[in-house]
């Protein structure tokens, strides 16, 4: 099963294609400084396969690469970094201003 994570700009997400299709999702509200995570979602047919960890991991390594601070207000996303510690860095516990 061919898996591609893209950040779709134009949607503010990035997404998670299997097999060439949406399987899932990742909202975010870009800011001068900071990426705030908003929501997650995998669809419930491709739901227990790995994805959604898969496109948060890649979400915050896209993250790290330019340079952003994250603002997580998505409960998956916060889980994902307690579980994940060297993701801890990216965090930015000021407001999501």
């Amino acid at each position: 099963m061919p898996v591609e994570i893209v950040d779709n700009v134009a949607k503010s997400r990035f997404e998670i294609f299997v097999d060439g299709k949406v399987a899932g999702f990742a909202d975010y509200r870009l800011l001068p400084t900071k990426i705030v995570f908003t929501h997650t979602e995998v669809l419930p047919e491709h739901e227990g396969q790995g994805l959604a960890g898969k496109l948060v991991g890649h979400a915050l390594d896209a993250s790290r690469d330019t340079g952003l601070r994250v603002v997580p207000l998505c409960p998956y996303v916060v889980k994902y970094i307690e579980r994940h510690p060297q993701y801890k860095d990216l965090v930015d516990d000021s407001a999501a201003e």
